[in-house]
């Protein structure tokens, strides 16, 4: 017997959502254990500020993924690098912020040329190429910095980053408005798009889900839209910060879902031999990933600065593995071709919120690490067994 396109395979949905599951899981166990401390508007708006530099990381580390399970290890070194000399040339030289802020950029755009020149023209192997510009990076931003802490307090710094927005006559009393007005138009947009889309795919004759089932996954997206925004409107409203990991990662979903550049990227990961042969440069395509790696990491740079407001040697240690983590624990395969950005902003608030439960919990940080270590290897298994078991059928 044949299956009917509209019936429903429990194993099959538990396979796709497995992980925006566990989220629901890990969120409402720390909900209980905390007694509703983790879903306090404070702690909910800086939940996606404390992830910010992981989502803006993660969406370019998919990239590098998605041909072949390549990563980039020397990213928490270009903050450094970059957030230093940011941090230098205000606070030190008294340099204007927006010319250093796109001069930092340019700085981290050329970090991500030079080492996507080595892996994708002279084909030096990415671990190796981005291990050395680890230490490299690392080398120079504790140079620029003299080894000191450096912090910014420039105005005009801060607020591009850091502020929250306020308009006036809707943000001035203890509810702010603007989130709530945000969070209806976003929440409409959601379901008219779901319904547009089934639309086109009708008129193209393509197969689809039911509408059951489409309209209940786009409301209760649209439901959730809406509670953030309202824990927001609690708060002080709605960070710039937000607005630019937000803007990030619609950017990046839209390269890699909507274009014919991004679905380059699946394609040298799936096959990178028949990519070639269909006359697609693939070594353009790896150079292109890790430039684009470098330009973010310079971005996180100004955005972990900001946030701080100060940066030492020791700045974005370790950001590179969060940025990993969140990519294989949202659904990444280890091995290239497959993974989405709406994946990824499932990974990295799944740690997020680990994160800060067990901060608001008072564990110790080595739990932090036994837990996200043991997370990122179940997700890598879930992963490595269920794409066999999918190429065994």
């Amino acid at each position: 017997m044949t299956e009917s396109k509209n019936s429903f395979n429990l194993m099959k949905f538990l396979t796709r959502y497995a992980m925006v599951i566990a989220l629901v899981v890990v969120f409402v166990l720390f909900a209980v254990l905390t007694d509703g401390k983790t879903v306090q508007p404070q702690n909910m708006s800086n939940l996606l500020l404390q992830q910010g530099y992981v989502l803006v990381l993660a969406c370019g580390m998919l990239l590098c993924i998605l041909t072949g399970g390549n990563i980039d290890l020397s990213v928490g070194s270009v903050i450094c690098l970059v957030g230093g000399i940011a941090a230098v040339m205000v606070t030190n030289m008294h340099m204007p912020a927006i010319p250093v802020i796109l001069l930092c950029l340019v700085i981290g755009l050329v970090v991500g040329v030079w080492q996507g020149y080595w892996i994708g023209y002279v084909r030096i192997p990415p671990f190796i190429t981005t291990l050395g510009g680890m230490f490299i990076f690392r080398g120079l931003g504790r140079m620029v910095l003299d080894s000191k802490t450096v912090a910014i307090q420039d105005p005009t710094f801060l607020n591009i980053f850091t502020a929250y927005i306020k308009i006036p006559g809707l943000d001035e009393g203890k509810i702010k408005f603007s989130p709530i007005i945000v969070g209806v138009v976003v929440a409409i947009w959601v379901l008219f798009s779901t319904a547009k889309s089934r639309r086109d795919r009708a008129k193209k004759g393509y197969r689809q889900n039911s509408a059951l089932a489409d309209f209940t996954k786009s409301g209760i997206i649209a439901a959730l839209i809406l509670w953030y925004c309202w824990m927001l409107s609690q708060y002080r409203g709605i960070s710039v910060m937000l607005v630019w990991v937000v803007a990030i990662c619609l950017i990046y979903n839209f390269i890699t879902a909507k274009t014919a550049f991004g679905r380059y990227f699946y394609a040298v990961g799936g096959n990178e031999k028949a990519t070639k042969l269909s006359g697609i440069n693939t070594d353009k395509i790896y150079f292109m990933a890790y430039a684009n790696m470098g330009l973010l990491a310079g971005l996180c740079g100004l955005l972990v600065t900001a946030r701080l407001g100060s940066v030492d040697g020791n700045a974005g240690t370790s950001y590179e593995m969060d940025a990993i983590g969140s990519c294989f624990i949202g659904g990444a395969s280890a091995y290239g071709g497959s993974g989405t950005v709406g994946g990824v902003v499932i990974g990295a608030l799944l740690l997020g919120v680990i994160n800060m439960g067990m901060s608001i919990m008072g564990l110790p940080d080595a739990w932090k690490y036994v837990i996200k270590g043991g997370v990122l290897l179940i997700a890598v298994i879930f992963d490595v067994v269920t794409s066999r078991k999918s190429g065994a059928k």
